[in-house]
């Protein structure tokens, strides 16, 4: 039976988005409402997905009917499910913040929201490579707008910066997708597994380079060292709503290097196999310390928490890179707290910011924020969430990350980076409360205020903090249901890395068996 709700995804936010151009100039209540109802619609719909992922088989929706591999073909599993479900959260979330006041910065912003959501969920479901390069495009055009929303010098120059690299990105894209179908001869992501595993070797060194072409594009989208740089500045000085949803950016860059490293250049790949063997794991690592030298030596809450995520996907990627099914499953633990999190302190920071109309986000002494109670604890919250300290959930998926590559020759490194990185992180965040909530400027006082009159920006009510509470929030959920998560993580990662039930979802039975019996034989 076909599952149309497949699509549903896609399709709602790309009729949102149309509705919302063609009405551009209607009361700015009237797009907040269609925004958020379709967020709303479709985290109900990647509700209903996740649940039948965890249910049942992969399932693939072809669009048209047309015969596979030849036609456009979507791809659920439970990773992909799952990274549907954070996207939805997170941009519900990141939209009922915007739509406090943000959202009023420009014009086009919740036209662009939308796209953005389409084009996040299409690099999650695509089943073919070709189309997560359209997927990838829609994602950026629509970024390069909510990146410079609102302008500013700072903000344009990051966002000048963010659009040519990412442009640059884009032809090198097609230069690796060109080689993989000139050699080949099929773009469905499926039978490019199965035609990898049979491709000749004098075909190998072209192969290899169009996988490691492609590997350098996903590195740019994960922020992977060298090709990080971008992030700070693109991240620090955007508005917060857009920095947030831009956290689960980066992890469709890894995402999309789990899937495609698992898949077609896997293990049985033949001329391309294990690609990536020795090259993730010291990469990850690297970008892992200097995402952490970053976080130690910003002097803005802003570009901590940019900073925050590149230490994630360091910490992602260096697990990920030991291609173990124990360590994938561990990162699948942690890959939703560390989004949901980092999205979190973006919102919290925004929120010091504006309540600090002289220092902003920058640690320097200003005088007092008007709530500092709940902004302490909000702050508090999302710091030891961050930093992995018990009870919340970054601590239990650490642990398990930490415990299941233990075996790995890697494990020396792996511990000793995530460790040193938490601890500095730790004081990094230690250090930034500190400044903002107690190192005032002379003759301000926390309780009283401060002795002049000066305006200590707005007053936030429940809606105003609502978005980062509820994210936040989240860390104690994933710990209660730590259980039920981590089985679906395993599974997950059953599904992941064993290509066999990605192609045989997708292909059919048959198509798989050149994969487990090269030879011909039975």
């Amino acid at each position: 039976m076909i599952n149309h709700l497949i699509v549903g995804p896609l399709l709602l936010p790309l009729l949102v988005g149309t509705v919302i151009v063609l009405n551009t100039n209607q009361p700015i209540a009237r797009l907040r409402i269609l925004g958020l109802s379709s967020c709303l619609a479709v985290l109900v719909m990647a509700g209903i997905l996740l649940f039948q992922s965890a249910q049942g088989p992969i399932q693939s929706y072809v669009l048209g009917d047309w015969p596979t591999p030849f036609g456009i073909v979507m791809v659920l599993d439970r990773l992909s499910a799952m990274m549907l479900f954070i996207t939805a959260l997170l941009a519900l979330l990141c939209l009922a913040y915007a739509a406090r006041g943000t959202d009023r910065q420009g014009k086009n912003f919740h036209a662009l929201f939308q796209f953005q959501l389409l084009g996040i969920n299409g690099a999650f479901l695509t089943g073919d490579i070709f189309n997560l390069f359209v997927f990838f495009e829609i994602m950026l055009l629509s970024s390069y707008g909510l990146v410079l929303h609102g302008g500013g010098n700072r903000r344009t120059r990051a966002g000048m910066h963010y659009v040519m690299l990412n442009l640059v990105g884009s032809s090198i894209f097609l230069v690796g997708v060109g080689i993989l179908y000139s050699l080949l001869g099929t773009l469905n992501m499926a039978d490019l597994a199965v035609r990898m595993s049979q491709a000749p070797a004098e075909n190998a060194a072209l192969l290899q380079a169009a996988g490691l072409i492609l590997f350098a594009v996903f590195a740019l989208k994960a922020a992977l060292l060298p090709l990080c740089f971008w992030l700070p500045d693109a991240y620090g000085f955007t508005s917060a709503p857009v920095a947030a949803l831009f956290a689960v950016m980066t992890k469709v860059g890894v995402y999309v290097i789990l899937r495609v490293y698992c898949l077609i250049f896997s293990e049985f790949a033949g001329v391309g196999a294990n690609l990536l063997s020795a090259w993730l794991l010291p990469a990850a690592l690297i970008t892992l310390a200097a995402g952490t030298a970053g976080v130690a030596g910003s002097r803005d809450l802003r570009r901590i928490t940019a900073y925050l995520v590149i230490v994630s996907v360091g910490t992602l990627l260096a697990v990920i890179g030991t291609f173990q099914r124990e360590a994938i499953a561990a990162a699948i633990v942690y890959l939703p707290h560390t989004t949901l999190m980092t999205a979190g302190m973006f919102l919290v920071a925004d929120l010091i910011q504006r309540q600090r109309p002289d220092a902003g986000s920058g640690l320097t002494p200003d005088r007092p924020v008007g709530q500092p109670t709940l902004l302490g604890l909000l702050f508090l919250a999302a710091a030891v969430a961050i930093a992995g300290l018990p009870p919340l959930s970054g601590f239990f998926a650490k642990v398990m990350m930490l415990m299941t590559v233990k075996d790995n020759a890697g494990a020396p490194w792996i511990w000793g980076m995530v460790l040193g990185g938490g601890l500095l992180t730790l004081m990094a965040l230690g250090r930034a409360g500190s400044v903002i909530f107690w190192k005032l400027l002379p003759g301000d006082d926390p309780e009283t205020g401060p002795e002049n009159t000066r305006d200590s920006g707005p007053v936030y009510a429940l809606a105003d903090l609502f978005p980062a509470a509820a994210l936040l929030a989240i860390s104690p959920l994933l710990v209660l249901f730590g259980g039920m998560i981590t089985e679906f993580a395993f599974a997950a990662a059953d599904h992941v890395i064993n290509p066999v039930h990605y192609i045989e979802a997708v292909l059919g039975p048959d198509r798989s068996l050149p994969l487990l019996y090269p030879s011909g034989g039975e």
